[in-house]
């Protein structure tokens, strides 16, 4: 635990050095340690529930032509938390994700453009069976090296979607209007490692 956490400190120290460079070309994969996959729906009208999926995986390439890049994201479903466990059910039930049939969300690129520090990635999400294409805007934050010798590039990026428009239609009405509101915003932050060359 010690280690992890100077690992982390560390990494974050050295990324604001990076910022603004050219992304290193390569295979990285993601760190789900020290990544998040969060999200944030409107309840009520005026407040709102914070998520977030706990388990997850992918990769990304990075080109030397930035264009040719591409990256993919799995996430297990049954993974998800809003720190409610009844909401959780719910939410993994066929009113909304119906993990038991649907236990992934993917994400997969399709094209990348802008600069590092204001790119694009435009790609196919697919939640429930349904598959529609979306931007999100995301900005290279840099590289490091950990304690552990892997090299790390790290991204934030931000998205919107409507969650009716992958099948999760679920709505009541309460006083205020619906409980559910229908736009979720996403907020990914990831780091990647290059695998060393004994991992290979």
């Amino acid at each position: 635990m010690k280690n992890m956490f100077i690992s982390t400190m560390l990494t974050l120290s050295c990324l604001s050095a990076y910022a603004g460079k050219a992304i290193p070309a390569g295979q990285y994969e993601i760190d789900s340690a020290h990544s998040k996959i969060g999200f944030e729906v409107a309840h009520l009208v005026i407040a709102t529930v914070e998520g977030r999926f706990t388990k997850f995986d992918g990769a990304i390439t990075i080109d030397s032509q930035l264009e040719k890049s591409k990256a993919n994201l799995n996430i297990d479903v049954t993974s998800i938390s809003t720190d409610n466990k009844n909401r959780d059910t719910h939410l993994q039930s066929p009113d909304f994700f119906d993990a038991a049939k649907n236990p992934k969300i993917t994400f997969v690129t399709k094209k990348i453009s802008g600069a590092t520090e204001d790119l694009k990635l435009v790609g196919d999400l697919t939640i429930k069976g349904h598959t529609k294409e979306i931007t999100l805007n995301t900005k290279y934050l840099g590289e490091v090296n950990d304690l552990y010798g892997n090299h790390k590039v790290v991204f934030s990026s931000t998205g919107a979607i409507n969650r009716k428009d992958f099948g999760l239609t679920w709505s009541k009405l309460a006083e205020a209007g619906p409980v559910v509101g229908d736009e979720i915003t996403l907020s990914i932050k990831i780091e990647a490692n290059k695998p060393t060359e004994a991992k290979k």
